[in-house]
């Protein structure tokens, strides 16, 4: 039976603003589809365009494991399409973990079969949102953007599900960084499908503020791990604390985790436009 992380006593998760503390996580869920080794791939590939009653199951198991949280990015969410029954998972997860806000992205429709989709959830209320669209010779991959408070100040979260390929992602993560130049205080969680290792993962920590929590666990495959492409990266000044993977085996993908501590000036509520 898929197990759940049990993160605290203190559930539903609320914002705890005196220690200014966030719990973050990240999460493939695979569109509420489940398989145990590679073999179910093809076994089971029906669940990437049919619908089925265990995938309903799975969002429950997910939603209980992720509402301690306070900030989720998802990726391979459906948007509302026949494998999802129509339900727009995001939503669906929002409204079983009692997540007040949350958004999603859709990414690459296949003829109302499959919507893929990243999505956010959120107990703080953004002050924008903002839907980016990767570049690549194959369209269907973007990042999703909260912002939090005001722009220099405030905080940026940015989820994404990078391309396969090396080439692609370079292009991806440089766009990316583009997007990070002007957020001191930044995360960029998701999965990245490559290592800390890869090249183009090594130019975006070079170019960019981003740092690596610390060893990535890991995530892929859920039944026993063995690649860890699944990142959250964090400014320095966040002060990452607990990075881990949650064993909860309901994906093809672990989902990922870390705290932070916000610095002293990030304010995640933004100031009143001045008339």
């Amino acid at each position: 039976m898929p197990s759940t992380d049990r993160e605290s006593p203190d559930k539903p998760a609320r914002v705890r603003k005196a220690a200014r503390r966030l719990r973050l996580a990240s999460f493939n869920i695979q569109a509420g589809a489940n398989v145990r080794n590679f073999r179910e791939y093809v076994t089971r590939g029906w669940q990437h365009v049919l619908p089925h009653s265990t995938k309903r199951e799975n969002l429950k198991l997910i939603a209980d494991a992720l509402q301690p949280f306070d900030i989720v990015g998802l990726q391979e969410a459906d948007g509302g399409s026949l494998r999802s029954s129509f339900d727009n998972q995001t939503e669906v997860l929002a409204e079983a973990a009692e997540f007040p806000f949350w958004t999603h992205q859709p990414n690459r429709r296949m003829a109302g079969v499959a919507e893929s989709s990243n999505g956010v959830l959120s107990r703080l209320e953004p002050s924008a949102v903002y839907d980016h669209k990767l570049p690549g010779r194959i369209r269907g991959r973007g990042v999703l953007e909260m912002r939090y408070g005001n722009d220099h100040d405030g905080l940026h979260v940015f989820v994404a599900h990078l391309s396969l390929t090396p080439a692609a992602r370079r292009v991806q993560l440089g766009f990316i960084a583009e997007l990070l130049a002007s957020a001191p205080n930044a995360v960029l969680m998701g999965d990245l499908n490559c290592t800390k290792d890869c090249a183009e993962l090594a130019w975006l920590l070079e170019h960019s503020d981003l740092t690596l929590p610390g060893p990535p666990p890991l995530t892929f495959p859920s039944w026993k791990p063995q690649r860890a492409i699944d990142h959250i990266l964090v400014s320095p000044n966040l002060r990452p604390r607990r990075l881990r993977a949650l064993p909860i085996d309901v994906s093809d993908h672990l989902p990922l985790a870390v705290d932070i501590l916000l610095p002293a000036g990030c304010s995640l509520e933004a100031s009143p436009s001045k008339g």
